[in-house]
């Protein structure tokens, strides 16, 4: 009973190395992040780039943080709930598939494994034994490649995407309402740019993918939109007080 429970607490262990546990609420998490900085400060610039004044640049950016982080959530949930109802009706045909045509459907899944390399007598014997024991989890997982890990959750991913929103809108806010009103469109871009840096960094290490990568990506497309921002509030180059 000890050995039994050793070797459960380190298979635990050994999936909880994985990344790909991490994949649903850390891509909600980063990209809520990313998206309230870069929202929150591109906003800013532009406010900043037509304004001579603090208060329009602190509203708008206000007004901006609330709206997105409303917004990322509902939209996340949304379509990660429309993810949801595919999956679902996905499990319901295949119950159907599995009642009217159970032999069909035994062979569909001993030629998955066939083709992943077993040998032909192997994948049916296997096959059988799955089928056996729970042919709907069996063709859920293999046929449909739905499992706990890549199943969508709505709520998880509504929740991080919205928390990660707001975490990082404050962050130019905190800029706006601290720093010089003087060449505050280049104090934002420049913040901004540091707060993505980290942000693509701990992503990386959380994610364990390369976190230089990361970083270039990241403020590649940082730079691109705020410069876009700046470029529209000089542009239009009215003020706003």
């Amino acid at each position: 009973m000890a050995k039994d429970l050793i070797m459960k607490n380190k298979t635990d262990d050994y999936l909880d190395n994985h990344y790909i546990q991490k994949s649903n609420w850390l891509r909600a998490a980063v990209l809520g992040a990313n998206d309230g900085i870069l929202s929150t400060a591109s906003l800013a610039i532009g406010v900043a780039a037509a304004s001579e004044f603090r208060e329009p640049i602190i509203l708008a950016t206000l007004a901006g943080l609330v709206a997105g982080t409303l917004s990322m959530a509902a939209g996340e949930y949304v379509s990660v709930s429309s993810q949801t109802d595919v999956e679902n009706a996905d499990i319901e045909r295949e119950k159907i598939e599995l009642e009217e045509m159970p032999e069909l459907e035994l062979q569909r899944l001993a030629e998955i494994y066939e083709k992943r390399g077993l040998k032909k007598e192997t994948a049916f014997t296997v096959a059988k034994e799955l089928t056996e024991n729970n042919a709907l989890d069996a063709h859920v997982r293999d046929e449909l490649g739905i499992n706990e890990v890549s199943k969508a959750k709505p709520m998880q991913a509504a929740l991080a995407s919205g928390a990660s929103f707001i975490a990082g809108g404050l962050l130019p806010l905190l800029v706006v309402f601290i720093l010089p009103l003087k060449s505050m469109e280049y104090s934002l871009y420049g913040f901004a740019i540091f707060f993505l840096i980290i942000l693509g960094a701990l992503a990386a290490k959380a994610g364990g993918s390369k976190i230089m990568k990361a970083i270039i990506r990241i403020t590649f497309w940082g730079t691109a939109a705020m410069g876009l921002s700046a470029l529209v509030g000089h542009f239009f180059g009215v003020s706003l007080a």
